[in-house]
């Protein structure tokens, strides 16, 4: 059976959006709860590591490819070099959140003398790791997808 990597992603999507909606209407803080998991500065932080880095290691298309892999043919090597933009974009992920919690953990630090912002800003500073943790859900079946690949053309190698 013939998987599209592009569907799997977007139930993935189709599946966060519907447990965090449910999280949200059954929650007792109502919709307004919504706009606490809302930090632009997090995720632009997140995404202006990620992005540019892939360019930087001269991971970017093989990035790329990552989506079309079932879709559109691939050699072993090019399978190989897709798993591992794959792999590069999840640690500059990782590092990118704990890059993200440390800047906001030392202004949270830094601001330390008005006791009633302590609690929001730590939530804030939080968004990051939660932000890291979404893109992985993401990313996982982009290697998932690319290995299984990559077994089956080894496999048709050998017969």
């Amino acid at each position: 059976m013939k998987k599209n990597i592009r569907m799997v992603i977007l139930g993935e999507l189709l599946l966060f959006v519907v447990v965090f909606a449910l999280q949200i209407a059954f929650g007792s803080w109502g919709l307004s709860a919504v706009t606490w998991f809302l930090d632009l500065p997090s995720l632009l932080l997140i995404l202006l590591i990620l992005i540019p880095g892939l360019m930087i290691m001269g991971e970017w298309k093989e990035f790329i490819k990552s989506f079309s892999v079932g879709i559109k043919e691939y050699k072993l090597l090019e399978l190989k070099n897709i798993i591992e933009a794959v792999s590069a974009a999840q640690k500059l992920t990782v590092f990118a959140a704990l890059f993200a919690i440390i800047i906001s953990g030392v202004m949270i630090l830094g601001n330390l003398a008005s006791p009633e912002t302590i609690g929001p800003n730590l939530a804030v500073c939080f968004l990051a790791g939660l932000y890291a943790v979404i893109i992985e859900f993401f990313l996982l079946p982009l290697r998932l997808n690319a290995e299984r690949k990559m077994n089956e053309e080894m496999d048709m190698d050998d017969e």
